[in-house]
């Protein structure tokens, strides 16, 4: 992905930084879609039909509104970042006022890197991994594949699992992972393509994964 900003963002964060809100406003709505496959891929499974995606981006934008004296500063570096931690904020929250009781979550509270905690980061990497390797109809492979990728993650550093959270699934640039992260985009780069590496290695040696893959073979 691109981060080359375009005619009409450049103007935006001019505007914005000048304190215009409704060049905010309208920012905002230009990193719309990439704001929203943060919470799509961070929101926990459980909120899945409790929770609207859009329901958290407009809170976002509130909470982005209400700091819009902040931009300039804390915009310093990449403007979808700003919107990205915003948003990050906002979930978390969303996390602890639907999911306070349960001991699971409070280990997502635990912010780490680029603002998760680890164990949470590994969550999402393995329901979503599940949800691109098997349908609703694989159940019994489902299971079966949860507990082995629960497991072939956790060989995955910290700093691995989020790497491969922001590239592959939240699709952020390498530089934008970078600055997340506090790398260098050199660094940042190596990271991803390491990471890839051990993902798929860990991946091929899963019992349930190659039973999947050579069915598909077929």
């Amino acid at each position: 992905m691109s981060t080359n900003v375009t005619d009409l963002e450049e103007a935006l964060i001019r505007q914005a930084t000048l304190g215009d809100e409704s060049a905010l406003s309208a920012l905002f709505d230009f990193y719309r879609p990439r704001l929203w496959r943060l919470v799509n891929f961070r929101l926990d499974s459980r909120l899945q039909g409790r929770v609207d995606p859009d329901d958290v981006i407009q809170e976002s934008w509130l909470n982005a509104r209400s700091r819009a004296e902040h931009f300039a500063r804390e915009g310093s570096g990449s403007r979808f970042i700003w919107f990205r931690m915003i948003v990050t904020q906002t979930l978390i929250d969303v996390h602890r006022r639907h999911l306070e009781s349960d001991k699971r979550s409070a280990v997502r509270e635990q912010k780490s890197l680029g603002g998760w905690a680890a164990a949470s980061t590994s969550i999402s990497l393995a329901d979503h991994l599940l949800g691109n390797m098997t349908s609703p109809s694989q159940a019994l492979l489902r299971a079966e594949l949860s507990s082995q990728l629960d497991t072939a993650l956790k060989t995955l550093s910290e700093l691995d699992q989020e790497v491969l959270a922001l590239r592959h699934f939240e699709e952020l640039s390498n530089q934008e992972t970078a600055e997340v992260l506090s790398l260098t985009e050199q660094a940042a780069s190596i990271r991803y393509v390491r990471a890839l590496q051990r993902l798929k290695h860990v991946l091929v040696k899963l019992p349930a994964f190659a039973e999947l893959a050579g069915s598909e073979e077929m």
